[in-house]
């Protein structure tokens, strides 16, 4: 990796190699970076991958986590050192990345009907689970020697076999197809309204899974760890978990939603400087929709003040006591990580002095 005047938020005219920039040691404050900036935390990193890994050992499950989350190498390999059995992908693009980057085992976790993609898939010599929902997905891995996860869905969700007939029909089908392989069954549990829903979701997928006599069942996880773990944990046949979001987690949306809060710690975090203070009450800060998340929620602002609106390259702050000034540098939290890592292609990660102690890069 090069540090040059490509890397945004860096201020690097001549270029260096990564290597180079870390051997000097920078602070985050006194360093050669350049507003807004997002940085990740060493110590909630290494924490989260700690605290999950630990968790699925104790219960039993396998591990894949999913790798559009970060979709950096550096990450990934912190995973799968923890003791993840692969990774979890959702495009065809994806595998390409994990497969360069040496990941010998992926679970596919969505339908693909794109041809030239899956003879690429095909040829690889990797441990691969793909999934199908519909008798055409089956007819286009016919004898490539693809293993099917059948996909229960739900009415109203997104893919999936939407009842549980449909589903055993579909795994008659792929036995009676040359060239491809029953692995088991899948599905995801998060597009369920609320906690009996996905409850519900989880004791049919089982119910299937245990009637077809599968030898995977898989789920997603990351909102709902504890009701994933309480119905599928101890079944006979390997359970595969795919959360993602938990090694970066956050201060919003999983903040809300994760039962494992308490045991998570949000890892990264976006430096903005205010810009302008134009009115009373109003501070405009240098943090726009290129970067940080916005789609779940607002970002969260420093304790006191609030964020009213973000646009392309302006964030509107609530400062009722004003207290900010122009220039003024804030530290802001993220909601939803899945929508921050590709932000950015190259991330500090930080010590707890604010030492830079290493680069993150991003492949989206």
């Amino acid at each position: 990796m090069t540090i040059d005047w490509r890397t945004r938020g860096f201020v690097q005219p001549e270029p260096v190699t990564a290597e180079e920039f870390l051997a000097a040691r920078h602070g985050l404050f006194d360093g050669p970076f350049t507003w807004p900036l997002m940085v990740a935390r060493e110590s909630a990193l290494d924490h989260n991958v700690r605290a999950l890994a630990d968790h699925v050992r104790k219960n039993g499950l396998l591990h894949a986590p999913h790798g559009k989350t970060t979709m950096s190498p550096q990450l990934f390999a912190k995973q799968l050192a923890a003791g993840a059995w692969g990774l979890t992908a959702a495009t065809a693009s994806q595998v390409m990345v994990y497969r360069h980057l040496g990941v010998e085992r992926v679970l596919l976790a969505n339908e693909i009907y794109d041809e030239t993609a899956i003879d690429w898939l095909a040829a690889q010599d990797l441990d691969l689970l793909v999934y199908a929902d519909s008798p055409r997905g089956v007819e286009l891995l016919a004898g490539k020697g693809f293993r099917i996860l059948v996909e229960l869905g739900h009415p109203g969700g997104r893919t999936g076999c939407r009842t549980l007939d449909e589903a055993k029909a579909l795994k008659a089908l792929i036995d009676a197809t040359d060239g491809v392989e029953f692995a088991g069954v899948s599905g995801y549990e998060g597009t369920q309204p609320g906690r009996d829903g996905v409850t519900r979701y989880l004791k049919d997928l089982r119910a299937l899974a245990e009637d077809l006599g599968a030898p995977i069942v898989s789920a997603g996880g990351s909102s709902y760890f504890d009701l994933v773990t309480d119905e599928l944990a101890g079944m006979d046949a390997q359970v595969i978990v795919r959360p993602g979001a938990y090694i970066g987690h956050d201060e919003g949306f999983y903040a809300r939603m994760s039962p494992f809060a308490d045991r998570l710690r949000p890892a990264l975090e976006v430096y903005a400087q205010v810009v302008s203070t134009p009115e009373p009450g109003l501070a405009v800060v240098g943090l726009g929709k290129r970067d940080i998340p916005h789609d779940l929620d607002l970002p969260i602002a420093p304790a006191g003040l609030a964020v009213t609106k973000v646009q392309d390259q302006h964030t509107y702050l609530g400062d009722p006591g004003g207290t900010l000034r122009p220039g003024d540098l804030l530290r802001f939290g993220i909601s939803h990580p899945c929508t921050a890592f590709d932000k950015w292609r190259v991330i500090p990660v930080i010590d707890d002095d604010h030492i830079v102690v290493d680069l993150l890069t991003t492949y989206f």
